[in-house]
């Protein structure tokens, strides 16, 4: 049979003081940190079509028919020599790729640019999921 000792008591009473001083003070600096505002509303990206470094890149509003239908990349399509670049805006109101996941540019044109430097004249293969 077990006893509840004093002990015990002040143990579990300290460790739900120390719980409850903990969500406090997170609670509060939740509360107090920035928040990122999100990005107006504003005109759809320019559309455009270049040849950069020898090859075209093209983006424009993205018409269903693409790998999500404009799903991530809010209704945007980007293509390299006509293979799709899976693109994506941020809450930011920036850019990655597949291929310049974790380096974000302000437009879908930059965004293709940067690409094709990383791709360094290798084809872009289409993603495919599953």
């Amino acid at each position: 049979m077990s006893s509840i000792t004093r002990r015990r008591v002040l143990g579990v009473a300290a460790g739900a003081a120390g719980a409850a001083a903990g969500l406090a003070l997170a609670g509060s600096a939740v509360a107090d940190a920035p928040r990122a505002a999100a990005p107006a509303a504003g005109p759809a990206p320019a559309s455009f079509d270049e040849v950069y470094q020898g090859r075209r890149i093209q983006g424009g509003p993205a018409h269903g028919g693409g790998h999500h239908g404009g799903h991530h990349g809010g209704g945007y399509s980007v293509t390299i020599d006509g293979e799709e670049l899976h693109v994506m805006q941020n809450a930011d109101g920036t850019w990655i790729s597949v291929i310049n996941h974790y380096e974000p540019v302000a437009t879908p044109r930059s965004l293709a640019r940067a690409a094709v430097r990383e791709l360094q004249g290798a084809p872009l293969v289409p993603l495919t999921l599953g």
